[in-house]
């Protein structure tokens, strides 16, 4: 299952830019999942759940923003939506020279995170 793979490559990525900004617990993860990228919701949900434990990330939120497939005819100039599976031939021309504007996305838009608490310095009486 090559969601698990996904989710442990979410969490380091998140995890990677969280330490060096001073990041407390992560609350939130949100992802950009196209229609076309081969991802079942459900199974990169699980498997990010798993991934998370042990990590900063424990507990956090996984948010998917389904991004729908759209081609573009080259000749006509037309945009559709692929469905799926996808229809890549234009609908009105018939041209098979569509080009895929989206669908294919796999990208982490937002993380949402407590900023760690500030130091405060130590006073010390004389």
């Amino acid at each position: 299952m090559h969601e698990m793979s996904i989710a442990l490559a979410v969490v380091e990525q998140v995890e990677g830019a969280a330490r060096p900004a001073g990041a407390g617990a992560v609350h939130s993860v949100r992802l950009q999942v196209g229609e076309l990228a081969g991802v079942v919701p459900d199974a990169l949900a699980f498997s990010f759940e798993l991934a998370c434990a042990g990590t900063a990330l424990e507990g956090a939120e996984l948010v998917l923003d389904p991004v729908p497939a759209r081609a573009r005819c080259g000749p006509c100039d037309r945009t559709w939506s692929t469905g799926m599976p996808p229809r890549l031939s234009c609908p009105a021309c018939d041209g098979a020279t569509a080009e895929l504007l989206s669908g294919r996305e796999l990208q982490i838009s937002s993380v949402c995170w407590d900023d760690a608490p500030a130091h405060r310095p130590i006073h010390q009486e004389r």
